[in-house]
Protein backbone atom coordinates (compact mmCIF):
# COMPACT_ATOMS: atom_id res chain seq x y z
CA UNK A 1 0.00 0.00 0.00
CA UNK A 2 1.26 3.49 -1.15
CA UNK A 3 1.91 6.32 1.40
CA UNK A 4 0.74 9.05 0.63
CA UNK A 5 3.07 11.95 2.16
CA UNK A 6 2.21 14.80 4.71
CA UNK A 7 4.17 17.74 5.72
CA UNK A 8 3.98 19.93 9.06
CA UNK A 9 5.28 23.21 8.96
CA UNK A 10 4.79 25.53 12.07
CA UNK A 11 4.90 28.02 9.23
CA UNK A 12 3.30 28.85 6.14
CA UNK A 13 5.57 26.70 3.38
CA UNK A 14 7.29 28.69 1.05
CA UNK A 15 7.08 26.95 -2.40
CA UNK A 16 10.92 28.32 -3.41
CA UNK A 17 12.04 26.36 0.20
CA UNK A 18 10.17 23.60 -1.63
CA UNK A 19 13.05 22.71 -4.33
CA UNK A 20 15.54 21.73 -1.56
CA UNK A 21 13.07 20.04 0.59
CA UNK A 22 12.00 17.61 -2.37
CA UNK A 23 15.45 16.45 -3.52
CA UNK A 24 16.72 15.38 0.25
CA UNK A 25 13.52 14.08 1.68
CA UNK A 26 10.70 13.93 -0.40
CA UNK A 27 12.00 11.70 -2.98
CA UNK A 28 12.44 8.96 -0.56
CA UNK A 29 8.74 8.34 -0.17
CA UNK A 30 8.09 9.21 -3.71
CA UNK A 31 10.66 7.00 -5.97
CA UNK A 32 8.55 8.00 -9.58
CA UNK A 33 8.30 11.77 -8.19
CA UNK A 34 8.19 14.27 -10.79
CA UNK A 35 8.76 17.96 -10.61
CA UNK A 36 6.37 18.88 -12.81
CA UNK A 37 3.19 18.68 -10.41
CA UNK A 38 -0.13 18.62 -12.17
CA UNK A 39 -2.27 20.42 -9.37
CA UNK A 40 -2.21 22.85 -6.42
CA UNK A 41 -4.77 23.45 -4.18
CA UNK A 42 -5.34 25.61 -1.30
CA UNK A 43 -8.27 25.61 0.48
CA UNK A 44 -7.66 28.17 2.79
CA UNK A 45 -5.09 30.86 3.71
CA UNK A 46 -3.54 30.81 7.49
CA UNK A 47 -3.26 33.64 9.60
CA UNK A 48 -2.23 37.28 8.36
CA UNK A 49 1.16 36.83 10.44
CA UNK A 50 1.97 33.69 8.26
CA UNK A 51 1.21 35.06 4.69
CA UNK A 52 4.12 35.07 2.12
CA UNK A 53 4.70 35.35 -1.07
CA UNK A 54 4.29 32.41 -3.33
CA UNK A 55 7.33 31.44 -5.20
CA UNK A 56 5.99 29.18 -7.82
CA UNK A 57 9.20 27.98 -9.37
CA UNK A 58 10.71 24.27 -8.50
CA UNK A 59 13.29 22.85 -10.59
CA UNK A 60 12.30 25.17 -13.93
CA UNK A 61 8.48 24.24 -13.70
CA UNK A 62 5.34 26.55 -11.83
CA UNK A 63 2.38 25.69 -10.60
CA UNK A 64 1.24 29.20 -11.80
CA UNK A 65 0.67 31.99 -8.94
CA UNK A 66 -2.41 31.36 -6.48
CA UNK A 67 -3.86 35.26 -5.20
CA UNK A 68 -2.71 35.62 -1.75
CA UNK A 69 -5.83 37.09 -1.21
CA UNK A 70 -7.90 34.82 -2.91
CA UNK A 71 -8.71 31.69 -0.10
CA UNK A 72 -10.97 30.18 -3.09
CA UNK A 73 -8.74 29.55 -6.15
CA UNK A 74 -6.88 26.57 -7.54
CA UNK A 75 -4.34 26.64 -10.54
CA UNK A 76 -3.54 23.70 -11.85
CA UNK A 77 -1.22 22.48 -15.07
CA UNK A 78 -2.96 20.45 -17.44
CA UNK A 79 -1.33 17.00 -17.94
CA UNK A 80 -2.71 16.93 -22.05
CA UNK A 81 -1.16 19.45 -24.43
CA UNK A 82 -4.80 20.16 -26.14
CA UNK A 83 -5.71 21.70 -22.35
CA UNK A 84 -4.85 25.50 -21.38
CA UNK A 85 -1.69 25.23 -19.22
CA UNK A 86 -3.84 26.38 -16.25
CA UNK A 87 -7.24 26.36 -14.89
CA UNK A 88 -8.89 27.88 -12.62
CA UNK A 89 -11.26 26.70 -10.39
CA UNK A 90 -13.27 29.28 -8.18
CA UNK A 91 -14.86 27.65 -4.78
CA UNK A 92 -11.92 25.33 -4.29
CA UNK A 93 -13.03 25.34 -0.52
CA UNK A 94 -16.61 25.07 -1.28
CA UNK A 95 -16.05 22.06 -3.99
CA UNK A 96 -13.72 20.35 -1.47
CA UNK A 97 -16.63 19.94 1.29
CA UNK A 98 -19.31 19.17 -1.37
CA UNK A 99 -17.76 17.61 -3.86
CA UNK A 100 -14.73 16.34 -2.44
CA UNK A 101 -14.98 12.84 -4.48
CA UNK A 102 -15.03 14.88 -7.95
CA UNK A 103 -12.34 17.18 -6.96
CA UNK A 104 -9.81 14.48 -6.61
CA UNK A 105 -11.10 12.24 -9.50
CA UNK A 106 -10.37 15.05 -11.56
CA UNK A 107 -6.69 15.62 -10.81
CA UNK A 108 -5.82 11.68 -10.33
CA UNK A 109 -2.46 11.84 -11.70
CA UNK A 110 -1.27 14.50 -8.26
CA UNK A 111 -2.60 16.81 -6.58
CA UNK A 112 -0.97 19.12 -3.37
CA UNK A 113 -3.77 20.23 -1.06
CA UNK A 114 -2.35 23.23 1.11
CA UNK A 115 -4.44 23.75 4.59
CA UNK A 116 -5.93 20.76 4.43
CA UNK A 117 -7.01 20.95 8.24
CA UNK A 118 -9.67 23.33 7.39
CA UNK A 119 -11.68 20.74 5.08
CA UNK A 120 -11.61 17.95 7.31
CA UNK A 121 -14.49 15.85 5.48
CA UNK A 122 -11.52 15.38 2.65
CA UNK A 123 -9.72 12.94 4.52
CA UNK A 124 -12.23 10.11 4.72
CA UNK A 125 -12.23 10.53 0.35
CA UNK A 126 -8.22 10.56 0.54
CA UNK A 127 -8.50 6.86 1.63
CA UNK A 128 -10.61 5.76 -0.83
CA UNK A 129 -8.50 7.69 -3.57
CA UNK A 130 -4.98 6.29 -2.05
CA UNK A 131 -6.48 3.08 -1.74
CA UNK A 132 -7.71 2.80 -5.59
CA UNK A 133 -4.13 4.28 -6.79
CA UNK A 134 -1.10 3.44 -4.31
CA UNK A 135 1.47 4.83 -6.02
CA UNK A 136 3.52 6.74 -3.38
CA UNK A 137 3.67 10.84 -3.88
CA UNK A 138 0.39 10.54 -5.89
CA UNK A 139 -1.40 13.02 -2.99
CA UNK A 140 0.63 15.90 -0.33
CA UNK A 141 -1.11 16.91 2.31
CA UNK A 142 -0.05 20.32 3.83
CA UNK A 143 -1.00 22.26 6.82
CA UNK A 144 0.27 25.33 9.18
CA UNK A 145 -1.67 23.99 12.05
CA UNK A 146 -1.27 20.63 13.02
CA UNK A 147 -3.66 19.66 15.33
CA UNK A 148 -6.16 19.45 12.53
CA UNK A 149 -4.30 18.09 10.18
CA UNK A 150 -2.42 15.44 12.26
CA UNK A 151 -6.12 14.42 13.17
CA UNK A 152 -7.38 13.94 10.31
CA UNK A 153 -4.09 12.04 8.79
CA UNK A 154 -4.11 9.75 11.71
CA UNK A 155 -7.84 8.66 11.87
CA UNK A 156 -8.18 8.50 7.99
CA UNK A 157 -5.07 7.74 6.62
CA UNK A 158 -3.33 5.41 9.09
CA UNK A 159 -0.95 2.83 7.47
CA UNK A 160 -1.18 4.83 4.32
CA UNK A 161 0.71 8.18 5.26
CA UNK A 162 4.38 9.07 5.59
CA UNK A 163 5.03 12.05 8.08
CA UNK A 164 7.74 14.28 7.61
CA UNK A 165 8.68 17.48 9.70
CA UNK A 166 9.88 20.87 8.60
CA UNK A 167 10.83 23.66 10.79
CA UNK A 168 12.04 27.58 9.81
CA UNK A 169 15.15 27.58 7.99
CA UNK A 170 18.09 26.25 8.90
CA UNK A 171 21.67 28.23 8.32
CA UNK A 172 22.86 26.21 5.94
CA UNK A 173 19.63 27.31 3.53
CA UNK A 174 20.02 30.59 4.09
CA UNK A 175 23.82 30.42 3.74
CA UNK A 176 23.50 29.30 0.63
CA UNK A 177 20.65 32.19 -0.56
CA UNK A 178 23.39 34.78 0.81
CA UNK A 179 20.70 35.84 3.10
CA UNK A 180 22.50 34.47 6.53
CA UNK A 181 23.99 37.72 8.89
CA UNK A 182 27.24 37.72 9.37
CA UNK A 183 27.17 37.79 12.87
CA UNK A 184 25.67 34.64 14.97
CA UNK A 185 23.82 36.96 17.59
CA UNK A 186 22.04 39.22 14.99
CA UNK A 187 20.98 35.63 13.30
CA UNK A 188 19.29 34.18 16.67
CA UNK A 189 17.85 37.76 17.54
CA UNK A 190 16.20 37.70 14.36
CA UNK A 191 14.84 34.36 14.12
CA UNK A 192 14.72 31.98 11.25
CA UNK A 193 11.05 32.33 10.17
CA UNK A 194 10.43 33.00 6.18
CA UNK A 195 8.25 35.89 6.51
CA UNK A 196 11.56 37.94 7.86
CA UNK A 197 13.55 37.00 5.07
CA UNK A 198 11.40 38.38 1.73
CA UNK A 199 9.90 41.94 3.17
CA UNK A 200 11.03 44.51 5.20
CA UNK A 201 9.82 43.87 8.68
CA UNK A 202 11.06 44.11 12.22
CA UNK A 203 11.46 40.98 13.90
CA UNK A 204 10.38 42.63 16.86
CA UNK A 205 7.18 43.94 15.32
CA UNK A 206 6.59 40.52 13.39
CA UNK A 207 6.80 38.74 16.79
CA UNK A 208 4.37 40.14 18.53
CA UNK A 209 1.65 39.98 15.79
CA UNK A 210 2.88 36.06 15.35
CA UNK A 211 2.38 35.14 19.29
CA UNK A 212 -1.11 36.99 18.89
CA UNK A 213 -1.88 34.89 16.40
CA UNK A 214 -0.86 31.44 17.36
CA UNK A 215 -3.42 32.43 20.86
CA UNK A 216 -6.34 33.09 19.16
CA UNK A 217 -5.82 30.34 16.31
CA UNK A 218 -4.35 27.31 17.56
CA UNK A 219 -4.33 27.83 21.41
CA UNK A 220 -8.17 28.14 20.93
CA UNK A 221 -8.43 25.56 18.55
CA UNK A 222 -7.36 22.68 21.14
CA UNK A 223 -7.62 24.47 25.02
CA UNK A 224 -10.44 26.36 26.65
CA UNK A 225 -8.10 28.96 27.62
CA UNK A 226 -10.52 31.02 29.69
CA UNK A 227 -7.46 33.37 29.68
CA UNK A 228 -5.42 34.01 27.09
CA UNK A 229 -3.50 36.59 29.17
CA UNK A 230 -2.86 33.90 31.10
CA UNK A 231 -1.27 31.41 28.32
CA UNK A 232 0.62 34.39 27.14
CA UNK A 233 2.48 34.68 30.47
CA UNK A 234 2.77 30.66 30.61
CA UNK A 235 4.61 30.97 27.71
CA UNK A 236 6.92 33.74 29.14
CA UNK A 237 7.96 31.80 32.02
CA UNK A 238 8.69 29.12 29.59
CA UNK A 239 11.04 31.24 27.75
CA UNK A 240 13.04 32.28 30.82
CA UNK A 241 13.79 28.75 31.78
CA UNK A 242 15.48 28.06 28.17
CA UNK A 243 18.22 25.46 28.61
CA UNK A 244 17.49 24.53 31.70
CA UNK A 245 15.64 21.40 33.62
CA UNK A 246 12.14 21.39 33.76
CA UNK A 247 10.53 21.53 36.64
CA UNK A 248 6.76 21.54 35.89
CA UNK A 249 5.09 21.94 39.77
CA UNK A 250 7.94 25.03 40.24
CA UNK A 251 6.49 26.54 36.14
CA UNK A 252 2.99 25.71 37.61
CA UNK A 253 3.28 27.36 40.78
CA UNK A 254 5.48 30.17 39.40
CA UNK A 255 1.86 30.71 36.62
CA UNK A 256 -1.04 30.57 39.19
CA UNK A 257 -1.75 26.87 37.50
CA UNK A 258 -2.43 22.89 38.30
CA UNK A 259 0.13 21.05 37.67
CA UNK A 260 -1.99 19.13 35.14
CA UNK A 261 -3.22 22.49 33.22
CA UNK A 262 0.87 23.46 32.89
CA UNK A 263 1.42 19.99 31.34
CA UNK A 264 -1.86 20.72 28.97
CA UNK A 265 0.00 24.04 27.75
CA UNK A 266 3.53 22.96 27.24
CA UNK A 267 2.06 19.63 25.33
CA UNK A 268 0.36 21.92 22.60
CA UNK A 269 3.27 23.92 23.11
CA UNK A 270 5.68 20.95 22.23
CA UNK A 271 3.28 19.76 19.87
CA UNK A 272 2.73 22.97 17.94
CA UNK A 273 6.52 22.96 17.11
CA UNK A 274 7.27 26.17 19.75
CA UNK A 275 9.68 24.20 21.99
CA UNK A 276 11.60 21.50 22.15
CA UNK A 277 11.68 18.94 25.29
CA UNK A 278 15.46 17.41 25.04
CA UNK A 279 15.03 13.59 26.96
CA UNK A 280 18.00 12.80 29.50
CA UNK A 281 20.07 10.08 27.75
CA UNK A 282 19.07 6.86 30.54
CA UNK A 283 22.37 4.62 30.17
CA UNK A 284 24.09 4.20 33.78
CA UNK A 285 27.39 4.87 34.15
CA UNK A 286 27.91 3.91 37.49
CA UNK A 287 25.81 7.43 38.86
CA UNK A 288 22.87 8.34 39.31
CA UNK A 289 21.28 10.39 36.03
CA UNK A 290 18.98 13.31 36.11
CA UNK A 291 15.71 12.51 34.73
CA UNK A 292 13.85 15.31 33.92
CA UNK A 293 14.14 17.17 30.14
CA UNK A 294 15.61 20.22 29.24
CA UNK A 295 13.16 23.07 27.88
CA UNK A 296 14.24 24.61 24.49
CA UNK A 297 12.66 27.11 22.20
CA UNK A 298 13.21 26.17 18.43
CA UNK A 299 13.03 29.23 16.69
CA UNK A 300 15.06 31.80 19.20
CA UNK A 301 13.85 34.87 17.46
CA UNK A 302 10.61 34.05 19.07
CA UNK A 303 12.31 33.59 22.39
CA UNK A 304 14.29 36.65 21.70
CA UNK A 305 11.26 38.83 21.21
CA UNK A 306 9.40 36.92 24.57
CA UNK A 307 12.59 37.95 26.26
CA UNK A 308 12.05 41.58 25.08
CA UNK A 309 15.36 41.77 23.16
CA UNK A 310 15.04 43.70 20.13
CA UNK A 311 19.00 43.34 18.87
CA UNK A 312 21.65 41.41 18.99
CA UNK A 313 23.97 43.76 20.76
CA UNK A 314 21.31 43.59 23.55
CA UNK A 315 21.31 39.88 22.86
CA UNK A 316 24.81 39.87 23.47
CA UNK A 317 24.93 41.29 27.04
CA UNK A 318 21.66 39.10 28.05
CA UNK A 319 22.10 37.19 31.29
CA UNK A 320 20.46 34.64 29.01
CA UNK A 321 22.60 34.62 26.03
CA UNK A 322 24.30 31.65 26.67
CA UNK A 323 20.89 29.65 26.78
CA UNK A 324 19.86 31.00 23.74
CA UNK A 325 22.41 30.30 21.89
CA UNK A 326 22.75 26.44 22.96
CA UNK A 327 19.12 26.61 21.85
CA UNK A 328 20.13 27.59 18.63
CA UNK A 329 22.78 25.02 17.84
CA UNK A 330 19.87 22.57 19.23
CA UNK A 331 17.49 23.89 16.81
CA UNK A 332 20.32 23.53 14.10
CA UNK A 333 20.66 19.79 14.65
CA UNK A 334 16.74 19.04 14.48
CA UNK A 335 16.77 20.50 11.37
CA UNK A 336 19.19 18.97 10.24
CA UNK A 337 18.03 15.79 11.58
CA UNK A 338 14.30 16.29 10.03
CA UNK A 339 15.59 17.58 6.81
CA UNK A 340 17.50 13.90 6.06
CA UNK A 341 14.10 12.13 7.02
CA UNK A 342 15.88 11.04 10.62
CA UNK A 343 14.25 11.12 14.07
CA UNK A 344 16.17 13.48 16.03
CA UNK A 345 18.35 10.71 18.24
CA UNK A 346 20.02 13.32 20.71
CA UNK A 347 19.78 13.76 24.33
CA UNK A 348 21.77 15.67 26.86
CA UNK A 349 23.77 13.75 29.53
CA UNK A 350 23.83 14.98 33.52
CA UNK A 351 24.59 13.16 36.81
CA UNK A 352 23.34 13.80 40.00
CA UNK A 353 26.68 15.43 40.62
CA UNK A 354 26.28 17.98 38.27
CA UNK A 355 28.50 17.06 35.33
CA UNK A 356 27.09 17.53 32.26
CA UNK A 357 27.68 17.23 28.61
CA UNK A 358 24.78 19.59 26.64
CA UNK A 359 24.39 17.10 23.78
CA UNK A 360 24.88 13.18 23.34
CA UNK A 361 24.01 11.07 20.40
CA UNK A 362 24.44 7.63 19.23
CA UNK A 363 25.78 6.72 15.93
CA UNK A 364 25.89 3.10 15.83
CA UNK A 365 29.69 2.94 16.55
CA UNK A 366 29.28 4.65 20.50
CA UNK A 367 27.78 7.90 21.48
CA UNK A 368 29.19 11.50 20.03
CA UNK A 369 29.43 14.18 22.80
CA UNK A 370 28.94 17.80 21.92
CA UNK A 371 29.27 21.08 24.17
CA UNK A 372 28.02 24.61 23.13
CA UNK A 373 30.11 27.76 24.55
CA UNK A 374 28.50 31.23 23.42
CA UNK A 375 31.57 33.03 23.18
CA UNK A 376 33.53 33.76 19.98
CA UNK A 377 36.78 32.75 21.38
CA UNK A 378 38.09 29.06 22.52
CA UNK A 379 40.10 28.60 25.38
CA UNK A 380 40.88 25.49 26.72
CA UNK A 381 38.67 25.67 30.09
CA UNK A 382 35.56 25.32 27.64
CA UNK A 383 36.22 21.55 26.86
CA UNK A 384 36.63 20.58 30.66
CA UNK A 385 33.37 19.82 30.88
CA UNK A 386 34.41 16.28 28.35
CA UNK A 387 36.92 15.07 31.23
CA UNK A 388 33.79 13.59 33.61
CA UNK A 389 32.11 12.59 30.41
CA UNK A 390 34.34 10.46 29.15
CA UNK A 391 36.16 8.91 32.41
CA UNK A 392 32.21 7.32 32.23
CA UNK A 393 31.17 7.19 28.79
CA UNK A 394 34.49 5.50 27.90
CA UNK A 395 34.27 7.81 25.03
CA UNK A 396 37.76 8.85 22.84
CA UNK A 397 38.33 13.19 22.30
CA UNK A 398 37.42 12.17 18.64
CA UNK A 399 33.95 11.55 19.79
CA UNK A 400 33.37 15.16 21.13
CA UNK A 401 33.10 18.26 19.23
CA UNK A 402 32.43 22.24 20.68
CA UNK A 403 30.31 24.49 18.89
CA UNK A 404 31.16 28.05 19.75
CA UNK A 405 29.74 31.34 18.33
CA UNK A 406 33.42 32.05 16.61
CA UNK A 407 34.38 31.86 12.72
CA UNK A 408 36.78 29.52 12.35
CA UNK A 409 36.65 25.24 12.92
CA UNK A 410 39.52 23.37 13.63
CA UNK A 411 40.71 20.76 15.84
CA UNK A 412 42.47 20.60 19.42
CA UNK A 413 43.83 17.47 21.42
CA UNK A 414 41.65 15.40 19.23
CA UNK A 415 38.36 17.58 19.60
CA UNK A 416 36.43 19.31 16.81
CA UNK A 417 36.29 22.85 17.42
CA UNK A 418 32.84 23.66 15.22
CA UNK A 419 31.70 27.36 14.22
CA UNK A 420 28.19 28.27 14.45
CA UNK A 421 27.66 28.23 11.09
CA UNK A 422 28.65 24.57 10.61
CA UNK A 423 26.46 22.68 13.85
CA UNK A 424 24.28 20.95 10.99
CA UNK A 425 27.19 18.62 10.56
CA UNK A 426 28.15 17.83 14.03
CA UNK A 427 26.50 14.83 14.18
CA UNK A 428 26.44 12.65 10.53
CA UNK A 429 23.85 10.35 9.70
Amino acid sequence: MGPINFIYRPYKLYLSALKHFICNRLKKHMPTFRFDWKAYARLAQPPRSRRHQDTTHVRGNSHGNIPRNDRDYLNTRAKSETCPPYQRIQSVGRLAREDPRGLLDTYRDGLILDEAQTVPEIFAYLKTAVDANPKPGTYVVTGSQQFGLLSGVTESLAGRAAFLSLLPFATSELGRSKMLAADPFEAIAKGFYPPLFDREVSPYDWYTNYIASYVKRDVRSILNVKDLGQFQAFVKMCVARVGQLLNLSALALDCGLTHNTARAWLSVLEASGIVYLLKPYHANFGKRLVKSPKLYFIDTGLAARLLGIRSAEELFIHPNRGNLFESFVLAELLKSRYNQGLDPDIYFWRDSAGNEVDVVSPDGKGLRALEIKSGKTFVPELATGFDAWMQFSGAHPEDCSLAYAGERGFQWKGLSIVPWTRVDGIFPS
